[in-house]
């Protein structure tokens, strides 16, 4: 039973609000949110603004959405957004989310985009995997002190990391604005963003996993907002809503600002294999052999503030549900598998986490749009049920589909991947799920809706 009144009844100070948004932000960007945006920008070129909008609805609109999924149901982590269909089905949701975005894909290359992009460069190439081995022994193990007390969280995320790194990446928009390297919305733009700029933002987006991190990240903001005397569901989910609008909107307003510079860099360099290249290319241009150490700085600040995010929202989740495996052991477990990850390196991580996030994103968005909307139909199950139902299989067309060659090319790959192309629309947009969702929502609603009226007139006739 929830308490029915705040540990402390006064409202929050405009500080307070600021510092929790300040760790929402700092939890949220992190590797991919620096990079991604940037080579967005290369790839769309003069279509830059389009797929800037596409972009934006995956990595701010839906994570804002899974803020307030969190704040909407009252839930303390992603288990508690999956359990209108059940325990089983809400603890294999946990473990995919958190695996994908923590030691398996996410957390991993919040220690390899920094390294890749600034400290590689600087050191010979035949010390790259001793170098890479090293940096991330260090930055998991400066990860795993920052997450032991769970006390200090929000105070090292919100307080100390977070304005260092807001300096160090106003000096590079600063630079970028007065003296751009050419006009954005004169530059090419290369063939898959000619004519659906917006729906390769859009996919692009699911990179950042940023809707994944907000179900996990759930635990994390909820008990910070604990800690400022928020103890009931109401007034903890009130204070959740205010600071995700703050923290996404800065985001947003960041992501549009990199998809910019990225598209001006065309007018000096080509196309670059992804955003860290680019990035570098961005501060090495403006600031010569300075920008190497600035770049160093900058990347490896906010992606620990987001490893220790992750690392220390895998670590309450897994005791929460596994209580006989204490919180600190599985924040090292957590942090050993990263660093173990992390030494495959950064191409290997990304390539294997497409097929996952192809698979995990129509879940995970289904489930937040149904969050924020299920007062509406009183958190029915049933309309849970047949809109993840109608989800599935698109989901599992599109991970095939995202496989390698080895498998989305082979006999059986490409079967598939014929029937998904045929039958279900949008599926060269990556979006076939889409329309099996609503399809699969309307029919749960109708459920909902009329299960009374029959029910009603099975009554009636049993009394007669």
């Amino acid at each position: 039973m929830h308490d029915t009144q705040d540990l402390d009844p006064n409202p929050l100070t405009k500080k307070q609000y600021f510092v929790v948004s300040s760790m929402l932000f700092a939890l949220f960007f992190g590797a991919g949110n620096l990079i991604f945006p940037i080579h967005l920008g290369q790839l769309s070129g003069a279509q830059w603004v389009t797929a800037g909008l596409g972009f934006l609805v995956t990595s701010v609109l839906l994570p804002l959405l899974s803020v307030l999924a969190i704040s909407v149901t009252h839930s303390q982590g992603v288990y508690d957004v999956g359990a209108p269909l059940g325990r089983y089905f809400a603890l294999a949701f946990m473990v995919l989310i958190h695996l994908t975005i923590g030691p398996l894909f996410g957390t991993p290359r919040t220690a390899t985009v920094p390294f890749t992009v600034g400290f590689q460069p600087m050191l010979p190439s035949s010390w790259s995997h001793i170098g890479l081995l090293l940096f991330s022994a260090l930055f998991f193990g400066a990860a795993f002190l920052i997450s032991y007390k769970q006390s200090k969280i929000m105070d090292m995320l919100g307080r100390v990391l977070n304005p260092v790194f807001f300096l160090l990446l106003f000096v590079v928009f600063l630079l970028g604005f007065f003296h751009p390297m050419g006009a954005a919305g004169e530059q090419d733009v290369t063939l898959n963003y000619q004519s659906a700029g917006f729906f390769n933002g859009f996919l692009q987006g699911y990179n950042t996993m940023d809707a994944l991190a907000g179900l996990a990240f759930g635990v994390t903001v909820v008990t910070a907002i604990k800690q400022l005397g928020k103890t009931t569901p109401r007034s903890n989910g009130k204070v959740t809503m205010k600071a995700g609008f703050l923290a996404m909107g800065m985001i947003g307003l960041i992501y549009a600002a990199l998809i910019w510079l990225g598209a001006t860099t065309l007018a000096q360099f080509k196309v670059s294999a992804d955003g860290g290249v680019a990035f570098n290319q961005i501060v090495t241009h403006y600031l010569g052999a300075a920008g190497h150490a600035l770049l160093a700085v900058l990347i490896t600040v906010t992606c620990l503030t987001t490893a220790v995010g992750l690392v220390a929202a895998f670590a309450q989740d897994f005791h929460k549900h596994f209580p006989k495996v204490s919180y600190h052991v599985w924040l090292a477990l957590s942090c050993l598998a990263s660093f173990l990850t992390a030494n495959f390196g950064l191409d290997k991580i990304i390539s294997w986490s497409t097929p996952m996030l192809m698979f995990l994103y129509p879940f995970a968005m289904v489930l937040i749009v149904l969050s924020v909307a299920s007062p509406l139909f009183k958190h029915d199950p049933v309309v849970y049920l047949w809109t993840v139902a109608f989800t599935a299989i698109p989901a599992c067309l599109d991970m095939v589909a995202s496989f390698p060659p080895l498998v989305s090319q082979s006999a059986f790959g490409q079967a598939l991947g014929d029937f998904q192309q045929s039958l279900l629309p949008l599926a060269s947009f990556g979006l076939d799920w889409l329309l099996p969702a609503v399809i699969g929502a309307a029919l749960g609603l109708v459920v909902h809706f009329l299960r009374p009226v029959f029910a009603g007139r099975t009554n009636t006739s049993s009394d007669q």
